[in-house]
């Protein structure tokens, strides 16, 4: 199978990226989604348009190689699970000043295929059918040592009306001892480092553990409906929701998680812009990396 990415596309691509760094200016990149923690680009090859994602720096090979090893096993652990994963390839370079600079690439999926599409595109059986697929296959993949983020935004219906998932850039796994396999040192680098000790606390404790039980991950799938307005279809949703998991759900619940999650994300954002302001700004240096721009909530 022919690769997404050639080594001269990655070339390309980092010296856009690296620009946009060094300059501020990132008006050149094309986003095509914004996530919590980064931002999903197009970025155009000799085989056509790839989406791509930037992943923080990791510091040597072997930290590298650990990660690459997770997001493979990840990637069969979906499939094992009957969960079909959107094709994604792992590409890196070296560093400049050392360590290994990677991107996560997949095909361009059309914007009508995407999960909030379609159910904004369809009626309220529509939006049932839909969510119940995803619930069962949540159901079916989540427990003590597969986690799943399993919000609207990552999932797509391809041509055929199968279920693809889209976002493996966190793949969560868990050892035999229930320890996380995800390096979260690697992921904490684009915080101001004085909040990295308590969000790595809290990663550990709260953000991540929701992911490893199915009530905590269909809470956060009907909770994230604000944020895609489409909370329309909430009565009905938490009727399937509440059949497949206990204890079930109200709307008060929802209404309640979705406020307090949206708080905390958008605490951290604006965080996260002022240290790239204080390190551009105050020590003239450029913030390596690519925050995702406004987030309506």
């Amino acid at each position: 199978m022919t690769a997404l990415v050639t080594a001269d596309d990655l070339a390309a691509l980092e010296d856009a990226v690296a620009h946009a760094f060094a300059t501020g200016d990132d008006r050149h990149l094309k986003v095509l989604g914004y996530g919590e923690i980064s931002s999903v680009l197009a970025w155009d090859t000799a085989r056509g348009p790839v989406a791509v994602k930037r992943l923080p720096p990791f510091p040597d090979a072997a930290r590298f190689d650990a990660y690459a090893a997770l997001v493979h096993d990840y990637l069969a652990s979906l499939a094992a699970r009957l969960i079909a994963p959107v094709r994604t390839e792992l590409v890196s370079r070296p560093a400049p000043g050392g360590g290994t600079i990677a991107y996560l690439v997949q095909p361009i999926l059309a914007a009508a295929s995407l999960a909030p599409r379609v159910m904004a595109a369809g009626d309220e059986a529509g939006a049932v059918a839909l969510f119940t697929r995803i619930a069962d296959a949540v159901v079916g993949y989540v427990d003590d040592r597969h986690g799943l983020d399993g919000q609207l935004s990552n999932w797509a219906v391809d041509a055929e009306g199968g279920l693809r998932y889209l976002d493996v850039s966190t793949p969560m796994l868990r050892d035999a001892a229930g320890a996380e396999r995800l390096d979260g040192d690697v992921f904490m680098a684009s915080l101001p480092w004085a909040l990295r000790p308590v969000v790595r606390r809290l990663l550990l404790r709260d953000i991540l553990a929701k992911y490893y039980d199915p009530r905590g991950v269909l809470l956060d799938f009907l909770g994230n409906l604000y944020k895609e307005r489409l909370d329309r279809h909430l009565p009905a949703l938490l009727e399937v929701a509440s059949a497949r998991v206990t204890p079930g759900f109200d709307l008060r619940e929802v209404r309640r998680y979705y406020r307090g999650d949206a708080r905390s994300w958008a605490l951290l954002q604006r965080l996260r812009r002022m240290d790239r302001a204080w390190q551009r700004g105050v020590r003239r240096r450029p913030y390596p990396f690519l925050l995702p721009g406004r987030i309506d909530r």
